[in-house]
């Protein structure tokens, strides 16, 4: 599949729930509503629509959510998506994770073919983490990511760059993910939904943050590049890999590979954008793929050139109105 701009679209982000245990300041307000359950994608529906993308050309699956482990026998839907692993017509089958589940699913998560996940951490310090969670525990999340490294998973940490929060810790989050050998990402706060919070007051460009950085950090670019819409850089101290993600700073969108179904069956076609399609519908009308591959081919024919990503500094008011955790983070 190859969008109006010529680029392949080979990624597919599913979020199979909005529901998460945590409730964190840049991404939810504190008193979410959720979709009731009946407006989502049954698993075997999800199951059925990825088995589409993979058809069309999409090698790489992530799962997200919310967070995606809290939805009820998410598992049995990892283990039907494997097959395509095994066939060899997906690359990859990974998730992005709170974190607070994986020391119950790591260990099956390697064995069916998973290989490295990402995890959301902010911060390492345990009343922080609380503060930024609101309802979360570190030594929760610590303990997932010691049982996934335990069980062979790559891990690599996300960290959303918070001003005045977390900004002290970024020389910590480097150090320690170097002497765990981790990946370190960190991230712009995009300003998608209502949160409860003014975003003027939480962005912090990462532009400045780099400069900081390398005050303490010999940073060297790389090469690397996946078609998302990070950059990255050796740590010569650690031997680690950073990465900045910066939909605000610098516009990441001549590359994207990607596209995002949320657990509902709507197809965004860029997470900055409020365009979509609706796969439910085709999903649900016929047994038949037909229909669903024309929605869906259809779908990446109106795939935007990129987002408009701005914080609006006079209203404070988001640029997207849907929060990250129905999208998919």
């Amino acid at each position: 599949m190859q969008d109006p701009f010529g680029r392949a679209i080979t990624y597919l982000r599913v979020s199979v729930t909005d529901r998460c245990d945590f409730r964190c300041v840049y991404c939810m307000s504190e008193d979410m509503s959720f979709l009731p359950k009946a407006e989502l994608l049954t698993l075997e529906e999800l199951d059925r629509v990825c088995g589409a993308f993979v058809r069309l050309g999409v090698r790489k699956l992530r799962m997200t959510g919310g967070e995606p482990l809290v939805r009820r026998n998410v598992m049995s839907l990892f283990h039907s998506l494997s097959r395509h692993l095994s066939s060899g017509a997906l690359d990859e089958l990974t998730l992005t994770t709170n974190g607070s589940q994986l020391a119950k699913y790591a260990a099956e998560l390697k064995d069916i073919g998973v290989r490295r996940v990402n995890v959301s951490l902010d911060t390492l310090d345990a009343t922080k983490f609380t503060a930024i969670t609101r309802w979360g525990k570190l030594d929760k999340v610590l303990e997932g990511i010691a049982a996934a490294k335990a069980a062979g998973l790559h891990v690599k940490i996300n960290t959303v760059a918070l001003k005045g929060v977390n900004d002290g810790e970024f020389d910590r989050l480097i150090e320690w993910c170097g002497g765990e050998g981790m990946d370190l990402t960190f991230i712009e706060v995009m300003p998608m939904g209502e949160v409860g919070e003014q975003r003027t007051d939480q962005y912090l460009p990462l532009s400045a943050v780099r400069g900081n950085l390398m005050q303490r950090w010999t940073l060297s670019d790389l090469p690397d590049r996946t078609g998302g819409p990070a950059r990255y850089v050796r740590v010569g101290e650690t031997g680690g890999r950073l990465g900045f993600i910066t939909p605000l700073t610098h516009n990441f969108c001549e590359s994207c590979n990607r596209v995002r179904l949320t657990c509902t069956g709507t197809l965004y076609m860029c997470l900055g954008q409020e365009d979509a399609a609706d796969l439910r519908a085709p999903i649900r009308k016929s047994e038949a793929d037909e229909l669903l591959d024309a929605a869906i081919r259809e779908a990446i024919s109106r795939k935007p050139k990129g987002h408009d990503f701005i914080i609006d500094r006079r209203h404070d008011r988001p640029a997207v109105a849907r929060h990250m955790s129905v999208t998919g983070g």
